[in-house]
C-alpha cells in the first residue's frame, strides 16, 4: 500500500535543502570526484536518510506545533514508523551496493546516532548539551566525512587542515541548531525536553550562533590558508554577508519583542543561509572541479 499525504508530508523531503551545504561542501573539496557516486550518494543521503529521519522524529514526537519545515504538521500513523525502516534499510542496501560498504556503514552509524536523539528510550534531545552535541557531531563533522568518503572514493586524511575543516563543519551546525529551536521552548518543555537554546534564552542563543560563527568562520580561514587557498577564504565571505545581515536585522528584532522568535522568522533565517550557503559551494566545486 503507498503511504498516504500526510506521512509523505512528515517526511519533510524539502527540508533537505537545509541540509545540503556540507554535502556539496565535501564535493567541492574532494581533490578528484567518482561522478556516479557523487549522485547516487546525494540522492541516497538527502531523499532516503535525512526524510526518514524526519519522519521517525515526527513519528515520536506526535508535534502538534510547528516543526521544522511544517507550520501545522499533521498527526503521525504507523505506517510513517514502517516508512522510515524501510527507506533507511533502502538507504544501507543502496550504498553498499551502489557507491561502497564503508559509506553504507557510516550511514548506519549516523542513523544509530539520529534515533538516539528521538527515541522515546534514549531520548538524548531532551538533554540540552547531550542532544546538541548528537546533532552539530553527527550533522556536522561526520556528515562531511561521510559524504566526502562517498564522492572521493576513499576517507579524509586527518591532516592537521582537515582537522580546521571538520571543526568548520562542527562549529556551522552548532551555531545553526540552537537558533532554530528558538521558536519551540514551550512547545519542547511539554514534551520533557530542555533544549540549549532555552537554557540559553532568546538573546543568549543569538549571542552564543555569533560565537560559533566566528569560531567556523576562524577554522575555515585556518583551513583555506593551509591548503594554500586563502583568497577562496575571501569568496565565501562575500556569500555569507546577506546570512550575517538577516540574522543582525532578525536579532535586534528579538531583543525588542521576543514574539519575532517565531516559526515564520526561523523559516526565513534558514532559507537565507541554505541559499547562500548552497550557491557558495556550487560555486566551489566549478572552481575547484569544472573551470
Amino acid at each position: 500500500m503507498l503511504p498516504d499525504r500526510n506521512t509523505i508530508k512528515l517526511l519533510r523531503i524539502p527540508f533537505f535543502i537545509f541540509l545540503m551545504p556540507l554535502f556539496l561542501f565535501a564535493v567541492s573539496q574532494a581533490e578528484y570526484i567518482q561522478s556516479p557516486q557523487v549522485y547516487i550518494a546525494f540522492l541516497i543521503i538527502h531523499f532516503l536518510i535525512y526524510p526518514a529521519s524526519n519522519g521517525y522524529n515526527s513519528y515520536v514526537d506526535r508535534d502538534e506545533g510547528s516543526i521544522g519545515g511544517l507550520e501545522k504538521p499533521p498527526m503521525p500513523t504507523k505506517s510513517l514508523f514502517h516508512l522510515t525502516l524501510v527507506m533507511d534499510a533502502s538507504a544501507i542496501i543502496l550504498a553498499a551496493t551502489l557507491v561502497h560498504v564503508p559509506f553504507a556503514l557510516c550511514l548506519i552509524i549516523y542513523i544509530a546516532a539520529s534515533r538516539a536523539y528521538s527515541s522515546r528510550i534514549i531520548r538524548l534531545k531532551k538533554y540540552p548539551y547531550a542532544g546538541f552535541l548528537t546533532v552539530a557531531i553527527f550533522q556536522g563533522a561526520f556528515t562531511f566525512y561521510l559524504s566526502y568518503w562517498a564522492v572521493a572514493g576513499h576517507p579524509l586524511a586527518l591532516t592537521v587542515p582537515h582537522i580546521f575543516l571538520l571543526c568548520g563543519c562542527t562549529l556551522q551546525i552548532a551555531g545553526a541548531y540552537p537558533l532554530t529551536q528558538i521558536y519551540q521552548h514551550e512547545q519542547d518543555l511539554k514534551d520533557g525536553v530542555v533544549t540549549l537554546s532555552y537554557k540559553l534564552g532568546y538573546k543568549g542563543t543569538f549571542v552564543f550562533t555569533a560565537a560559533m560563527f566566528a569560531l567556523c568562520n576562524f577554522c575555515y580561514y585556518l583551513y583555506f590558508v593551509n591548503i594554500g587557498n586563502g583568497m577562496i577564504f575571501y569568496l565565501v565571505q562575500l556569500f555569507f554577508l546577506p546570512i550575517i545581515a538577516y540574522f543582525l536585522y532578525w536579532f535586534f528584532a528579538v531583543s525588542k519583542n521576543t514574539e519575532a522568535a517565531n516559526f515564520s522568522n526561523t523559516m526565513r533565517m534558514n532559507w537565507i543561509a541554505a541559499m547562500c550557503m548552497n550557491s557558495c559551494f556550487i560555486v566551489l566545486i566549478f572552481i575547484n572541479h569544472f573551470r
